[in-house]
């Protein structure tokens, strides 16, 4: 997880040009990180929601000096929405880069978050820049477009943490070497909060405890669980002066569910933790 990038809450003083934001590695997945950009790799982070892929890719980005480029897919993305398409400004015909192309003329890191929620047909058209061709061809311009060597592709999924949730086709995710995420072990997790937030570290015990009882409550049936970034946002709210009970229900409790007898559920136990 990453410190904000204006801010250092341990010190309450802004980071000098060229600092890296802060970072709380839980593997090995910088050294992986920069073998696969090094051999010029396609990387797939694999984990639930808030678990800090997308914070651990900006800090990737900032520690390697490339420019990022995020795209979030949804059903509806399309293989036009990546690539780019003709626009009508006036009286002229204007072609637009899509964040994909952009992305590849720049040389830095794409994120595709949450791929296998694109179209099918979407995820194909990318393929080209997965294996030893690392090139995209746009067939509206009639254009392949090889990618330089400083090029990263990184994507992301949640495989099975949610019901019905798609998966990836082998055909796609043998395309990547992967990286495993999940949540912190408790002490690191509670290191987080407090160099993200500024909160004492009996506080963030606190929280942190609260997450794990909430990530074993399986007869609740919860589609996803207690994020570190739901205990961030807690957290925030926590050291700004809102109370503790209170910061937890709005950024805990309400966006785990809209299910009264749930959430009903889910207060006693703020009330009982914190």
């Amino acid at each position: 997880m990453l410190v904000d990038p204006k801010t250092d809450h341990k010190n309450g003083m802004y980071p000098k040009e060229g600092e890296l934001p802060y970072y709380r590695p839980i593997g090995r997945e910088i050294e992986i990180f920069e073998h696969a950009y090094k051999n010029k790799l396609p990387i797939l982070l694999k984990g639930p929601t808030g678990c800090g892929k997308t914070r651990f890719v900006e800090y990737m980005a900032s520690k390697l000096g490339l420019p990022m480029t995020s795209v979030s897919c949804h059903e509806e993305t399309s293989a036009v929405d990546l690539l780019g398409r003709f626009l009508i400004q006036g009286s002229e015909t204007v072609w637009q880069d899509g964040p994909l192309t952009r992305s590849v003329r720049s040389g830095g890191i794409l994120y595709i978050d949450e791929i296998a929620e694109a179209r099918p047909d979407t995820i194909v058209s990318i393929h080209p820049l997965t294996d030893h061709r690392r090139e995209i061809f746009i067939d509206r311009k009639n254009e392949n477009l090889k990618a330089p060597d400083s090029f990263v592709l990184v994507a992301s999924y949640n495989p099975g943490y949610q019901r019905g949730w798609k998966e990836l086709k082998p055909s796609t995710r043998q395309r990547f070497i992967s990286i495993q995420f999940d949540y912190p072990d408790p002490e690191t997790e509670s290191e987080i909060l407090c160099r993200e937030t500024g909160i004492s570290s009996s506080i963030s015990s606190k929280l942190v405890k609260l997450a794990e009882k909430i990530r074993n409550l399986t007869e609740l049936g919860l589609l996803e669980s207690c994020s570190t970034r739901l205990l961030v946002d807690a957290a925030k709210l926590i050291s700004t002066g809102l109370p503790s009970r209170l910061s937890c229900e709005v950024a805990i409790v309400q966006p785990l569910s809209d299910d009264p007898d749930t959430i009903r559920s889910l207060k006693d136990l703020v009330s009982l933790m914190i």
